[in-house]
């Protein structure tokens, strides 16, 4: 298994390749090949970046209510494929740790590996745009300090989450850890569970 810190490394990538154009509507290009995890990691953290600027434009008070809806639809499905493509990288990890034999006193996580590079990701973005902050000259000093402070906290939560994966990642080698997933199974996007949705058939 590569190392944890690489994943960290291609998120930043992501996120840079996004803000060479900096709009939610660009066109997605994934440059790394299908059939390898990093293939899947570049685009969840796309999927990631762009919901994230949605996420801000919706915030305008000033937005169109029906933009609104437009946008918050979006995000809807955004969240649904972001789901998709983090079950898809834990199927990876099934068949990676195929063949371990468990010990016997072998313990479950309290997320899967997948969940928790997910977390990576966000993390990302938090400590991209939290530097842009950092970076900015039209805000008094308290400011300034304010989210110095915060991008270092995010940068130690980042370290620590580096290294817990890496942990966890061990321990499912070594059979100390069972890997084992359990689908989200959102109900709010399907329309024959969202009594909302199969409703509006009667």
């Amino acid at each position: 298994m590569q190392d944890i810190d690489s994943f960290n490394r291609l998120f930043d990538q992501v996120i840079a390749d996004y803000h060479r154009h900096d709009h939610v509507d660009q066109e997605f290009v994934n440059p790394i090949q299908p059939g390898g995890i990093d293939h899947l990691l570049y685009h969840k953290c796309w999927i990631d970046t762009v919901q994230w600027h949605l996420e801000d434009i919706i915030r305008n008070p000033s937005i169109d209510p029906a933009e609104a809806l437009s946008i918050k639809r979006r995000i809807d499905a955004s969240n649904q494929e972001r789901t998709d493509l983090v079950e898809q990288i834990d199927d990876f990890f099934v068949e990676y740790f195929r063949e371990v034999t468990y010990q016997r006193d072998a313990k479950i996580n309290t997320e899967s590996p997948a969940w928790a590079i997910d977390r990576l990701s966000i993390l990302g973005l938090k400590i991209y745009h939290m530097e842009e902050q950092v970076q900015r000259n039209d805000v008094a000093e308290d400011h300034f300090h304010s989210v110095e402070q915060k991008l270092q906290v995010l940068l130690t939560q980042r370290k620590d989450l580096t290294q817990a994966i890496t942990d966890l990642l061990d321990d499912l080698q070594a059979g100390r850890r069972v890997m084992k997933v359990y689908r989200q199974m959102k109900m709010y996007n399907d329309p024959s569970l969202n009594p909302v949705l199969y409703g509006e058939k009667k």
